[in-house]
């Protein structure tokens, strides 16, 4: 007989597998998050080759892909998501065969992204597991490692709609540079809350 598996969460896993995940989704509009990444997306691979395909951790309900999708008809979009009410949305968008119903550190594919992406994801990963998450950017990506996340010299916790430990910044992209020398930076830029056009939380990113 097999046996059946229990998943075990960390602190974090369980705070985004819960209510609070549950009520984050509720607080985002698909299209509204879609127009505004449709602007971000456009600068970021502004007269660059764009991907093939890509890969999500923390995809949420798909806005990101969406809108990559729009910028990008002819790319293969695949999201890991650990929350299961987003991710029954993530499988509207995608279908099933390209979302994957677990946390970022469980995903164990071996195949090959162009893109490999997180927006407002690493910030609220325990920082325990960076390493392992830098890992799989790394060896999961064939040609783009993207970072959309807040930023700060030197890591720092701060309170998240009441909750400790919950967010953190750091240098996510310095990071991953550090680790692997092979990584090149080829543009970075931040977006601003107050933006007229195509507003975002203030972040931050880095293509390698």
């Amino acid at each position: 007989f097999n046996k059946i598996m229990k998943t075990t969460y960390n602190k974090q896993q369980k705070f985004w597998t819960g209510k609070f995940g549950k009520d984050y989704n509720s607080r985002n509009s698909l299209e509204r998050l879609v127009k505004n990444n449709l602007g971000l997306f456009s600068k970021i691979f502004n007269n660059k080759l764009p991907p093939k395909d890509c890969l999500e951790f923390g995809a949420n309900i798909g806005a990101n892909l969406v809108a990559l999708k729009n910028l990008f008809p002819n790319i293969n979009t695949h999201g890991v998501e650990i929350n299961n009410l987003a991710f029954k949305e993530l499988t509207k968008i995608l279908g099933k065969k390209n979302s994957y119903n677990q946390s970022i550190e469980s995903f164990d594919k071996t195949r090959k992204y162009d893109l490999v992406f997180t927006k407002g994801v690493l910030i609220h990963i325990n920082p325990n597991n960076l390493e392992k998450i830098y890992s799989k950017m790394f060896k999961l990506s064939k040609k783009y490692i993207l970072i959309v996340e807040y930023f700060n010299p030197k890591p720092v916790s701060i309170d998240y709609r009441g909750h400790k430990d919950k967010l953190f910044k750091r240098d996510f992209a310095g990071e991953i540079m550090k680790k692997y020398k092979s990584l090149k930076l080829l543009d970075y830029g931040f977006c601003y809350h107050g933006d007229l056009s195509f507003p975002q939380d203030d972040v931050t990113w880095f293509l390698l």
